[in-house]
């Protein structure tokens, strides 16, 4: 094995996806994915507790969002500390392409969607809490937290598609939509 070669993480990811697509989920196996990205089976979980957890490289999404709501000024409100938070997605994105065929192996697959609704439920509470770190009080934070994710949701969606959109331009796009329905209550 090449074990000079670098970003162990993001090949086993490629290779992982690459398989799922090819051969589908169920007949994949974890030898197999170290195999094609040219590691062992031992290299693959230091990284991934299991085949379905490779495609789910979130915990550098919550750090980065958990890092970013610290540091938005005191005294913001909680809608906008987490657009604020959440403008620093792209950083941490897989490529666009990645995340188009991950978004359809997914969605083919019921054990990845569950996964998938995991992290997002741990993604949730893990802004919840950051708000409260923040002295937010808790339904404000679950609230905004639920408003934040569905706009990150859409931009993330759209970012995706949209070759040279501008991260920041879509969730305020996003936002302003969010905030349109809402004031539409009881209108109709």
């Amino acid at each position: 094995m090449a074990r000079w070669e670098g970003n162990a993480r993001g090949r086993l990811e490629q290779a992982a996806l690459d398989l799922f697509t090819e051969q589908g989920y169920d007949r994949t196996t974890v030898a197999q994915i170290a195999r094609r990205a040219n590691l062992t089976e031992r290299s693959f979980y230091r990284w991934f507790s299991d085949k379905r957890e490779v495609l789910f490289g979130d915990d550098e999404l919550v750090s980065r969002f958990t890092a970013e709501i610290a540091a938005v000024p005191a005294g913001t409100g909680a809608l906008p500390t987490l657009l604020a938070a959440f403008a620093s997605a792209p950083e941490v994105f897989r490529p666009r392409e990645f995340l188009r065929e991950r978004a359809a192996v997914v969605a083919a697959n019921p054990p990845l969607r569950e996964r998938e609704l995991i992290k997002a439920t741990n993604l949730s509470a893990a802004l919840v809490s950051a708000l409260a770190d923040r002295g937010c009080d808790p339904q404000t934070a679950r609230l905004a937290t639920d408003v934040g994710l569905a706009v990150l949701r859409l931009a993330s969606a759209r970012w995706v598609v949209e070759e040279n959109a501008d991260f920041r331009r879509l969730l305020a796009e996003g936002a302003a939509e969010v905030l349109a329905i809402a004031s539409d209550v009881g209108g109709g």
